[in-house]
């Protein structure tokens, strides 16, 4: 009975063994084969090989300077280099792992504001467009800040202010997408609430008149009114040269200024897409609004704001 349990033992073994000496033969070729070098020459080799552009071979090169010479004070810019290597290289996610590991051994380096400012620049660097996930936004946000906080005086500090109040506008894009989409399907409230929040979060950004203008679109097509024009009128007294400015004088106004040759590049709707909107959902505000359009204009009477 032993002996049999024995042979199924080695039955068993026997295929592990073989995966095994394959996994090792494997990783025995894939690694760079130890050749102990002076750290000068090491450090140089690799430093040339940046220059060269070769930043696989350099990263390596960096990496075997720390590996082979860890005590030594050039250990410490190779494992900087290297990190610098993979940036370049655009594998980020090796750049942050080297960059986290810099920044964790040596807190106090005069290099660290660099090495932050590199971890951002690794995040920003992977922010794709506004209809993608934006967490490497907000991870190139998060960074951005915390080298503000700590080192508000180093030279990095002044572009990655910068580049936070890109990523900023970014954030603020990606909302407006959703607001746009929310639009397009008629879900007024949702909508609001997208233009809202780039209203009241990314308030310094470059989408915040278009943002307004929609909010009074979504006033205008559930019947708000007086909430339409109060928001009109924050738009013209901020942004009073908007092409925005001039779309949403004519939704709220009822008039065109343009000529019908020359149409603004967005004209939310026509008076009676408007009213049959207004209908679905308030039949007698839809009433009101067809009486008011009947009336002769009283051109004595001022505007609701000074256009001009």
């Amino acid at each position: 009975m032993k002996q049999i349990k024995f042979k199924s033992i080695l039955k068993l073994a026997a295929p592990i063994a073989i995966v095994a000496l394959l996994g090792a033969c494997s990783s025995n070729k894939d690694e760079t084969p130890y050749v102990e070098q002076p750290v000068e020459q090491l450090y140089n080799d690799a430093h040339n090989d940046l220059l060269g552009g070769k930043y696989k071979e350099a990263a390596k090169k960096f990496d075997e300077v720390e590996r082979q010479h860890p005590y030594s004070i050039w250990a410490t810019k190779a494992q900087l280099m290297a990190a610098y290597a993979h940036y370049e290289h655009e594998k980020y996610d090796d750049a942050v792992i080297a960059l986290d590991r810099f920044i964790q051994l040596h807190p106090s380096n005069k290099d660290v504001p660099y090495a932050t400012y590199l971890k951002g620049l690794s995040y920003y660097e992977q922010i794709s467009d506004v209809g993608r996930d934006q967490l490497m936004t907000d991870q190139a946000q998060k960074t951005f800040r915390e080298l503000i906080k700590k080192y508000p005086t180093s030279k990095y500090a002044r572009d990655a202010r910068l580049k936070l109040d890109l990523t900023f506008d970014h954030l603020a894009g990606k909302e407006m997408e959703i607001g746009r989409y929310y639009t397009s399907r008629n879900q007024c409230i949702a909508a609001l609430a997208r233009f809202k929040t780039v209203v009241q979060k990314y308030d310094t950004t470059t989408h915040v008149p278009e943002a307004l203008h929609r909010m009074i679109e979504c006033y205008m097509q559930l019947g708000l009114d007086d909430e339409a024009k109060r928001t009109a009128a924050v738009l013209g007294h901020n942004f009073p040269g908007s092409e925005w400015y001039v779309d949403t004088y004519q939704i709220v106004e009822r008039k065109r200024l343009r000529d019908k040759e020359d149409p603004a590049w967005y004209w939310p709707f026509e008076e009676k897409d408007a009213l049959e909107a207004l209908e679905e959902q308030d039949g007698k505000k839809a009433e009101d609004l067809r009486a008011r359009q009947e009336q002769p204009e009283n051109t004595e009477e001022e505007s609701w704001w000074k256009f001009w």
